[in-house]
């Protein structure tokens, strides 16, 4: 079963768990000095947040797999859609060793598809991938796309 993610790059950890923490109603499963996460069952979503952003906001979208063939459907998926995917293989990120692989959407927003494998004690490797897309890698997290920017709503504005 596929759990939907988000990454989002904050200013201020400490207020971001303390606020993400009374919004869920949860503790997150982890929390290390530049990045926290949740792994809520309702709905099914793992929500991270770190401070190792450019620019606060929505970084990227995803979905975690439980098992290799369900990554494998996804990057079918991806493939099908006429999609440029950069596999990055076994790799580390987001204190996690993970298989993953992404693509950027026709916008340019990163989506991240990833089996979790294991905990890791590092928040990413310092290798390079060399991606055969126009999209590059940084040495953990998402390729180089237009991050999602989801802006701040002005007190007093109306809603949607």
């Amino acid at each position: 079963m596929k759990r939907f993610h988000i990454h989002v790059h904050v200013d201020d950890l400490a207020v971001s768990v303390a606020f993400y923490t009374k919004l869920f109603a949860a503790e997150p499963a982890r929390v290390e000095a530049d990045y926290a996460k949740w792994m809520l069952d309702d709905p099914r979503v793992n929500f991270a947040i770190s401070t190792r952003g450019t620019k606060v906001g929505v970084d990227h979208l995803g979905f975690q797999v439980e098992d290799a063939g369900e990554l494998a459907e996804l990057s079918e998926r991806a493939k099908a859609a006429d999609m440029a995917l950069l596999d990055q293989g076994e790799t580390t990120c987001c204190y996690a060793r993970s298989d993953k692989h992404w693509i950027v959407d026709p916008q340019g927003i990163a989506w991240e598809h990833f089996h979790t494998l294991d905990s890791a004690l590092v928040y990413g490797e310092s290798r390079q991938e060399s991606p055969s897309t126009a999209a590059s890698a940084s040495a953990c997290c998402a390729p180089r796309g237009k991050p999602v920017g989801v802006p701040v709503k002005p007190v007093g504005s109306a809603c949607c």
